[in-house]
C-alpha cells in the first residue's frame, strides 16, 4: 500500500506563530501596577518616607488620580500626559475637562481632581508666608497664651514649638486637668517635639486660682521638662504661669 503524501501546509499548525501570540498575551496579562512595584518605588509610600519634594510631578498627579488603565499603570499615564503638555504645569492647568477625558484612564472625577490641584497651585503662589509669632520672651508668650487661657476654670498645660529663630512653629495642649493640678506627660511633650523639628521649646499653664507662685509640682514638672530638653538637644526656654493679668516666669526669674 502507498503512503500519499499531503503537500498541503495549511493544516499544519503554525507553532512560530503560536508561541508569539502566547508572548504577547503572556506580557498583557503580566502587566504590573503600580501595586505590584516594590514598596521603596510606589508614589505614595515614597512621599511617606521621603516627603513630597523627593516625587516627580507624574508621581505627583499619580497620587490624585489613583488609578490609571489597564493598558497603564497611573504614573504612565501622567507622564503621557505631560509629555503632551510639554512638561509645563501651567500648560497642564490650562486644559479643560473635555481635553483630560481624551486619555484612557481618566474619566470626569479624575480631570476634576487635577485642575483642582493646578488651581490650588496658583493660588498658593498668590498667598503671604504666615506670620509666625515671635515668642522669645515670657512677655510674649503670656501676650500670646492670656486670651487662651483667662476665662479658663481648670488648669490646662500648653507646649510652645518654635524653630530657632524664636517663631512658633505650633501649640499644643498637652493635659487638661482640675482646679488646682495637671498631670503631664513628658513623653508626650518629647515627641510633639521631635515630630515638630523643634529647636527651642517652652511650657505654659494657668493657675485658675489668680495665684502665680509656682507650686512644688510646678517646680518638679519644671525640672524634669528642662532635663528631657537636654538630653534631645532641645532648648528649654521658659515655663510661664498665667493668671489674669499677671504671670510668673521660670526663666526671668532665674530658675532654669
Amino acid at each position: 500500500m502507498k503512503i500519499k503524501k499531503n503537500n498541503d501546509s495549511s493544516n499544519v499548525p503554525n507553532t512560530e506563530g503560536m508561541a508569539a501570540a502566547n508572548s504577547t498575551l503572556y506580557t498583557l496579562n503580566s502587566k504590573l501596577t503600580i501595586a505590584d512595584w516594590s514598596e521603596e518605588d510606589r508614589p505614595r509610600e515614597k512621599l511617606e518616607r521621603l516627603g513630597p519634594q523627593a516625587l516627580s510631578n507624574a508621581e505627583l498627579l499619580a497620587i490624585l488620580v489613583g488609578s490609571g488603565s489597564p493598558q497603564e499603570d497611573a504614573v504612565s499615564l501622567m507622564k503621557r500626559i505631560l509629555t503632551d503638555c510639554g512638561n509645563n504645569l501651567n500648560t497642564l492647568g490650562k486644559l479643560t475637562i473635555h481635553d483630560l477625558c481624551q486619555y484612557k484612564g481618566i474619566g470626569e472625577a479624575k480631570a476634576i481632581t487635577i485642575l483642582a490641584a493646578c488651581e490650588l497651585g496658583k493660588r498658593r503662589q498668590q498667598e503671604k508666608p504666615e506670620e509666625r509669632p515671635d515668642l522669645g520672651t515670657a512677655t510674649r508668650i503670656y501676650n500670646h497664651m492670656h486670651p487662651l487661657l483667662q476665662d479658663k476654670d481648670v488648669e490646662e498645660f500648653w507646649v510652645l514649638l518654635m524653630n530657632q529663630s524664636y517663631r512658633l512653629i505650633k501649640k499644643v495642649c498637652i493635659a487638661h486637668g482640675g482646679i488646682s493640678e495637671v498631670t503631664v506627660d513628658i513623653r508626650i511633650i518629647m515627641r510633639e517635639a521631635v515630630l515638630s523639628n523643634t529647636t527651642i521649646l517652652a511650657a505654659c499653664h494657668n493657675h485658675p486660682s489668680g495665684s502665680i507662685a509656682p507650686s512644688k509640682n510646678d517646680d518638679q514638672l519644671t525640672l524634669s521638662l528642662k532635663r528631657a530638653c537636654d538630653v534631645m538637644r532641645i532648648h528649654f526656654l521658659d515655663h510661664v504661669i498665667v493668671a489674669d493679668g499677671c504671670y510668673f516666669s521660670y526663666h526671668e526669674q532665674g530658675r532654669l
